[in-house]
């Protein structure tokens, strides 16, 4: 099968994971451009900034955990073993509620740690508020997370997509109303600033919960997968299979955002303009990511369910045909990011000085694009055929001992500031797109070899 025939079933299953996962990211965009227009917009995106870093890093850290879902949910539905998958997400529920407590308990203790960086007391003080309110969503965070690998593994996307929409416009309202106050006679909403944003996307991830439970009822009562017997297999020894397949998956996604983490830490150390800026290229970054991002996801269930159907070519197929679609996306969002800087800037603030302290940062995440697109739809393709170790080793390797030291040269001895960090950033996402196309171009001919062996 060739690769050009995986490009349809893998945009069929991406497109709708896209809307999902550009829906996600936009409750961050719009937080941001909220704030932004507060009276202090550098304090307030600021405060936001570290907050949300801090809380992603951890949180997709740790829920990353999960990730080696994707590879037994679909291989077992590739092999047409449906009880098989369905004991597979009860012992990923069990999981992900242990996964859960572990972030809140890290969350709670955080203020301890966060009030004694070396940043603006006032960003720090806000900043904790605004950490406080979003684990307030950290269960349903963990509960929605793992209901999306099952259905997506089973190709049932449109639900996780509408979910995503219609939880943008519950954090949008939310926003307005808890951020800025309203009154209205004996109704009165107190302005929370910064941690009214936090509280709103709270209440988005529960809708998000909320909504994903429901989907499953109803698509377990039209297609009889099973699902109400899963509660009579409970296996320990799967939830260490799980975890140990899924630490990796989620070791490497810790990684890449810590480096965004520290990063973002370093350049809080350089004041508020530079770090408002950094959050807003940021947010610009990130939202593009999550094309490949979801085009990775399709990846995994695509070489997943090939290998379950004992069809290796056509999953090397579905992983290229998800490298080169990934990539291509990248390439179109540099060109927008090249040519529209000041408009993209301006979008979320009108403070000159902040518009102007995040358009060089936008240029070098221009140049990044592409290999970010590489690297991730890689990782994706990879998890699918079970391998989770590569994209740790190599994300480790790029972006901290390469990567990091590289911008903090840049940075602090040729005092390029927050785009000398941002230029190490760029360094270490070319290292792991090559690297990792690399090991996938290796791992597509021992599928190849299995496939001639077996005829």
């Amino acid at each position: 099968m060739s690769v050009r025939s995986q490009i349809r079933p893998v945009l069929t299953l991406a497109l709708p994971l896209i809307l999902a996962e550009v829906g996600w990211m936009s409750m961050g965009i719009v937080d941001t451009i909220m704030v932004g227009h507060m009276a202090n917009p550098a304090l307030a995106i600021s405060a936001a900034a570290l907050g949300q870093v801090l809380y992603n890093t951890i949180a997709f850290g740790i829920a990353g955990v999960l990730l080696g879902l994707d590879t037994f949910l679909s291989q077992s539905h590739g092999a047409g073993r449906f009880d098989e998958a369905n004991r597979w997400l009860l012992h990923g529920l069990l999981l992900a509620a242990g996964l859960a407590l572990t972030l809140i308990l890290i969350i709670v203790f955080a203020p301890v740690f966060m009030l004694r960086l070396p940043i603006d007391r006032d960003i720090l003080t806000v900043s904790v508020s605004f950490l406080g309110a979003l684990n307030y969503g950290t269960p349903a965070l963990f509960l929605y997370f793992t209901l999306r690998r099952y259905l997506q593994a089973f190709n049932h996307v449109r639900p996780i997509a509408w979910a995503l929409v219609t939880a943008n416009l519950i954090n949008v309202i939310g926003n307005w109303l808890l951020i800025y106050g309203h009154s209205w006679g004996p109704i009165h909403i107190p302005a929370l600033g910064v941690t009214g944003a936090g509280l709103a996307t709270s209440v988005s991830r529960c809708y998000l919960a909320l909504f994903m439970v429901v989907s499953l009822w109803r698509i377990e009562r039209h297609h009889r997968y099973g699902l109400s017997r899963m509660v009579h297999h409970f296996e320990p020894t799967r939830i260490r299979r799980l975890a140990l397949l899924g630490a990796p998956a989620g070791g490497q996604i810790f990684v890449e955002i810590s480096i965004f983490g520290m990063v973002t830490f370093l350049i809080g150390t350089m004041g508020r303009l530079p770090l408002a800026g950094h959050e807003i290229a940021l947010n610009c970054a990130s939202f593009t990511f999550m094309v490949p991002f979801a085009i990775s996801a399709a990846a995994a269930v695509r070489v997943g369910q090939a290998i379950g159907r004992n069809a290796p070519h056509e999953a090397a197929s579905a992983g290229w045909a998800a490298i080169a679609l990934g990539a291509g996306a990248m390439a179109c969002f540099s060109a927008i990011l090249l040519l529209f800087p000041h408009l993209i800037a301006g979008s979320f603030t009108t403070d000159n000085a902040v518009i102007a302290a995040t358009i060089p940062l936008l240029f070098v995440a221009a140049i990044f694009q592409f290999f970010d697109g590489l690297q991730i739809t890689a990782t994706g393709a990879l998890r699918g055929a079970g391998n989770t170790h590569a994209g740790l080793i190599v994300q480790i390797v790029g972006y901290w001992i390469i990567g990091l030291p590289i911008g903090y040269v840049f940075a602090f001895r040729l005092h390029q500031g927050a785009v000398g960090l941002w230029l190490g950033l760029c360094a270490g996402l070319i290292v792991a797109g090559i690297a990792l196309t690399t090991i996938w171009r290796h791992t597509t001919k021992k599928l190849r070899t299995t496939q001639l062996a077996k005829q």
